[in-house]
């Protein structure tokens, strides 16, 4: 019989899982497993947070990771030790590279084994340090009593900018020990990091000079997105990293979106006197590998005080947060009643449509693809990416996108993780209650690393349209081939499924484009079907885009000369 005066003891579990609750965690992904039972056990018996169980720790990674930056919250995933926390490294660096607030959760051998290199099942030596390698930090778990401790302190590095994935180990008997529910379940506050205001008087000092600026934005100024209208309103133009699209609505006429590297752009930058970067890493790819020439002078606003100088030298420096630091701002200009040259939004707008006109004039029989796909979804969609040749040429920057967080993409590079985005992207549209459709385009050749989560899609009746670009091969590799190898094609050509008796066998909607005629009527079958379909779009029969991307922009591309017969 239970004593009343005796508190009731619950697993460090159900502390786990009643924490997430009071985080405001409305979904989690992951793999059950022998060393993550008692967390998983306390979710299903509380009811409060959706379980997604993947069908791997890679694609669970990758779906937390979506959910966090297409719900602007924390994305929560839970793993074995060992090999599953191996599985999931990509998807941490991932993560990592996009800033993704991530909760990874593993779980570990018992403690009185740790560190001992017994080959104890499932451990994985200096696993801690392997995680540290890939996250933004990452913590042990010893005992019971600091379990809700440390979750707070990781929680709390997470979601403090610049944001990243943080893992937590904690050890299978820890888990199951039974203690007290705490009472203060409640996260850690996350600190803001104020501007200098003399930092300040100086930028508004120097940007008072100039008629012609421009706002950079990175994925560090989602939330400033007040502060860059008011000084919209003063006249700045704007130009959005892949990382920053949608703090600016992408049909407002003075943003370029994410159309940064172009030529015409480049040319368009010499005019302009003065460019603040807000909360971007002036990231290779986006900066022709830091060649892309930049009007002068170059400021920069951002909460990592590192980021100073780092690929490109700057005039002025502010570090800290940058909704804080673009309020201050906008402070300072309006109270100067400063008003930049009405010209420079004419000459945007012009620049603009033109690389838009070459961009679609390059797709071939795909921009009428791109023109529908942006009809049939109106302006409240979920806009996922994978690695491929349609992202890289088009994705991007179009679909456009009108909210900060609308867009999802593998910013690090890695193929194979658009799918599970896509489902880590509508479950968090369905616990928000947004109304989102997902929307993910990825080829075959990543397609096929994360195949398994298809059953994944299914199975949790995610409402998302995959678009899949099939060539049977990886075509970017191709284009680089013929670029940079003398057309020497090597190791490209994939044997593929018959997609269509796939999604058969998984009950998974589907249907095959083949003649651009019929684009219509199936993305329209698509977009209606409530829950998963795939679109497959027969690239070996519509033919390919008039214009070939040939891998990530360089200014200078060089001939690998072949072999001397051997």
């Amino acid at each position: 019989m239970h004593d009343k005066n005796q508190p009731t003891l619950v697993t460090v579990g159900a502390v786990v899982a009643a924490f997430l609750e009071k985080c405001g965690v409305k979904a989690a992904f992951g793999v059950i497993s022998i060393h993550n039972m008692p967390i998983l056990d306390a979710f299903a018996q509380r009811g409060q947070v959706r379980f997604v169980p993947a069908r791997g720790e890679a694609g669970a990674g990758n779906m937390a990771d979506a959910y966090a930056r297409s719900t602007s919250s924390l994305g929560v995933c839970i793993t074995s030790t060992g090999p599953a926390s191996g599985n999931i490294a990509g998807s941490l660096v991932e993560a990592t590279t996009a800033g993704a607030p991530v909760l990874h959760i593993t779980g570990q051998i018992e403690v009185p084994y740790l560190d001992r290199k017994m080959a104890y099942i499932h451990e994985a030596p200096e696993q801690l340090k392997m995680l540290e390698a890939v996250s933004k930090a990452a913590f042990r778990v010893w005992t019971a009593d600091n379990a809700l401790g440390v979750l707070k302190k990781a929680v709390q590095v997470a979601m403090t900018a610049p944001t990243g994935p943080v893992s937590i180990e904690i050890p299978i008997d820890v888990q199951q020990a039974l203690i007290p529910m705490p009472e203060d379940l409640s996260p850690l506050p996350i600190a803001t990091a104020v501007p200098a205001e003399a930092a300040l008087d100086q930028l508004a000092e120097r940007l008072a000079q100039t008629k012609r600026p421009l706002l950079w934005l990175g994925g560090g100024a989602r939330d400033a997105g007040e502060a860059v209208k008011r000084l919209q309103k003063l006249g700045f133009g704007i130009v959005s990293t892949v990382q920053g699209r949608g703090i600016v609505a992408e049909d407002d006429p003075g943003s370029l979106g994410a159309y940064n590297i172009h030529k015409p752009v480049e040319a368009f930058y010499q005019t302009c006197d003065a460019m603040l970067v807000v909360g971007s890493r002036l990231r290779s790819n986006e900066t022709l590998t830091y060649e892309l020439k930049l009007p002068q002078p170059l400021l920069r606003i951002d909460v990592d005080s590192a980021a100073n100088g780092r690929c490109y030298a700057n005039e002025q420096f502010v570090c800290g947060d940058a909704k804080l630091a673009l309020e201050g701002l906008a402070d300072r200009l309006e109270q100067r009643a400063w008003r930049a040259e009405p010209q420079l939004l004419r000459d945007l707008r012009q620049v603009h449509d033109e690389v838009v006109a070459t961009l679609r004039d390059g797709l071939g029989p795909y921009a009428a693809l791109v023109q529908q796909i942006q009809q049939v979804a109106g302006r409240n969609f979920n806009w996922v990416r994978d690695v491929t040749i349609s992202n890289s040429t088009w994705g991007n920057r179009e679909l456009r996108v009108f909210e900060k967080n609308q867009g999802v993409h593998a910013t690090g590079g890695g193929i194979g993780q658009g799918m599970p985005m896509a489902i880590g992207a509508a479950v968090g549209a369905a616990a928000t209650h947004s109304g989102r459709k997902t929307l993910c385009i990825a080829g075959d050749g990543g397609f096929i690393l994360n195949l398994g989560e298809l059953a994944t899609l299914v199975q949790e009746q995610c409402d998302a349209v995959i678009v899949l670009m099939n060539d049977k091969g990886y075509g970017v590799i191709k284009n680089i081939q013929v670029a940079q190898y003398g057309s020497r094609h090597c190791y490209v050509d994939l044997h593929t499924p018959d997609y269509e008796q796939l999604c058969a066998s998984l009950q998974l909607p589907h249907a095959r484009l083949t003649n651009m005629a019929d684009l219509p009527a199936l993305l329209q079958q698509a977009h209606a079907q409530k829950g998963p379909f795939m679109l497959e779009v027969d690239m070996l029969s519509i033919g390919s885009f008039k214009s070939h991307f040939a891998g990530p922009p360089v200014n200078k591309l060089k001939q690998i000369p072949a072999l001397a017969p051997v």
